[in-house]
Order: C-alpha cells, then sequence, then structure tokens
C-alpha cells in the first residue's frame, strides 16, 4: 500500500478524531488536510502509519482548539457544535459508544477540558489508544497523560450524559415528535416533552434567535406549534436525521436549502433537550444555506 492509500484509509479516523476535539466539521477537514501535507513531506515511512497520523492531527487540532476558545467565548448566545450528519469512522463493535461521544451534549461536556485533557481523553477513552501512542501525540509523558485522563474522566463522569439504549425506541419516539410538530399538535408535543425540557438556539448573532432558553414541556410545546406549522404550509420540510448520532432532523426550505438542524436528547421515554443551529456559518458543511429571513417573514405572513 503507497502512501496515499494508507493516508485514505485512515482519513475517516483521522476527521472523527478532529471533529470532536474542534467541535467543527470546516476546521476538523481543515486539520486532516494540513495532516495530509506533512504526511506527504515527512521523510521515510513510520513504523504505524495510524500512531503517526493520528499524532499528527491531534497537535494541529490542539493548536485550533486554543485559538478557537477564546472565539467561543465571545459568541453571540449560546454556542453550540457544527451539526454532523453521519459520523465517516464506525466501528461495527463499538458503534453505540462512538455514537454517544460525538453527541453534542458529550460534545458541550468536552469543551469543559483543558485542550490537552479533551485530547488524551478522546484518544484514550474514545478511540482506545495505548497510553504510548497517546503521551507521543501529545508531548507529554504516560504518567502525565495517566494523570490527565484521570481528571478528564472525573469531569466527564460528573455530567456524562445518558441515552435511551434501545436506538428503536428513541428513533419511534422522535417519529412520533415530528409528525407532532408538523402537525402543531400542542398535546402530541407535551406528551413527548419530558416536565424540564429545555430549548435553546445557536445562531450567533446573525439570524432571527429563541429566546436564548426556553423552559418546561408547556412553554417548549406551545413555541413549536406557533412557528413550524407556518413554515410548514409555504414548502418547509422537516427530514428526520441522525445529528450528531442522536436523533434529530434537518430543516430546509421549499427549494431543499438548510434553515436549521435540530438534535433530540432522549431519556427515560421523554425528550430532555432540544438543540436548534441555525447560524449559516454551521451549516455551509451540508449544502446551500436559506435565507432565513426571508423565509421567516414568508412564515409570519402564512400564519392563522
Amino acid at each position: 500500500m503507497n502512501r496515499t492509500e494508507e493516508f485514505q484509509e485512515l482519513r475517516p479516523l483521522l476527521f472523527s478524531i478532529a471533529y470532536r476535539l474542534l467541535s467543527s466539521v470546516s476546521e476538523a477537514e481543515d486539520a486532516v488536510q494540513e495532516t495530509w501535507l506533512r504526511w506527504n513531506a515527512s521523510p521515510g515511512r513510520p513504523a504505524s502509519a495510524k500512531a503517526f497520523l493520528s499524532a499528527v492531527v491531534t497537535r494541529i487540532s490542539i493548536d485550533v482548539l486554543r485559538s478557537a476558545r477564546v472565539r467561543r467565548e465571545e459568541y453571540v448566545g449560546p454556542w453550540f457544535p457544527e451539526p454532523l450528519l453521519a459520523d465517516p469512522y464506525q466501528d461495527p463493535e463499538r458503534s453505540a459508544e462512538l455514537a454517544d461521544s460525538l453527541s453534542m451534549a458529550a460534545l458541550l461536556l468536552l469543551e469543559r477540558l483543558s485542550p490537552l485533557e479533551r485530547a488524551v481523553f478522546v484518544l484514550r477513552e474514545v478511540f482506545g489508544f495505548g497510553f504510548p501512542d497517546v503521551a507521543s501525540a501529545v508531548g507529554r509523558s504516560e504518567a502525565a497523560c495517566r494523570q490527565l485522563v484521570v481528571r478528564a474522566r472525573r469531569h466527564m463522569d460528573a455530567g456524562r450524559p445518558r441515552f435511551e439504549a434501545d436506538r428503536r425506541e428513541r428513533e419511534a419516539l422522535a417519529g412520533r415528535f415530528f409528525d407532532a410538530l408538523k402537525e402543531g399538535d400542542v398535546d402530541g408535543l407535551r406528551e413527548l416533552l419530558a416536565a424540564d425540557v429545555h430549548m435553546a438556539g445557536d445562531g450567533g448573532g446573525k439570524t432571527p434567535q429563541l429566546a436564548t432558553r426556553i423552559l418546561g414541556a408547556e412553554n417548549v410545546a406551545r413555541v413549536l406549534s406557533v412557528l413550524v406549522p407556518p413554515f410548514v404550509r409555504i414548502g418547509g420540510v422537516v427530514e428526520p436525521r441522525e445529528v450528531n448520532g442522536q436523533p434529530g432532523a434537518v430543516i430546509r426550505d421549499r427549494d431543499g436549502k438548510v434553515l436549521n438542524a435540530l438534535a433530540l436528547d432522549i431519556l427515560d421515554g421523554r425528550i430532555q433537550t432540544i438543540r436548534t443551529v441555525i447560524n449559516p456559518e454551521k451549516l455551509r458543511h451540508m449544502g446551500p444555506v436559506a435565507d432565513v429571513w426571508a423565509v421567516v417573514r414568508e412564515a409570519d405572513q402564512a400564519a392563522p
């Protein structure tokens, strides 16, 4: 196998590592591209292409993450990861675990870690790298990496998201939710929401925005029942999809342009959290983006 073939075979894994470190599709793709350039320019052949390339993409991602943290502190409104519709790296034996580590809840929890803690945790706890490879990737001793993992695991375990174990049950509940959503069925929506459900939207100050957070089943059900049906009447589409490994949907205008991505956290047979990403800069990797302001104006005119 030549160098190009080796890289292409490992590319899905490299992207998956970078995305979990950066929570950004575009930045993860850039990190993988930079890894390719360094791989192409490196002399000789390492004993393990996987270890070498994983170390390179991790170091690049750590550097990006350090600068990104400042930008996120200045972000307008709630900050959520860029939605990911499918993880290109799939290990059938660990698919559920990998999906949970991809969820928005898990990625937001990773934001609490330092860049080094985050890198060590992702490499060791998510992808199962040995400590020698982890230490090489982050430029620390194995003993230091073990300490970093312990600290990171403590932070993650304190707030680790839990989801329904049965994927089919989650998908069935999500299907009922989206049917009720399109029909504006307040009672149907309320029945599927946890009493203390909360909904939040990431618009980055660039779009019409819901309240920073809407709390409680009654409030969330009524807001959704008012907002969505007029949008459907003007040709909008609610397209159920898996978003970041969890039930969700892509919201499109009548021309198929992306308006919004929505992810659900489901536990104990109820929807606990609804996160929506409407910032157009975080949706461009999914295709052409809709003019949100124009859609809102038209939907307002279609409202009863």
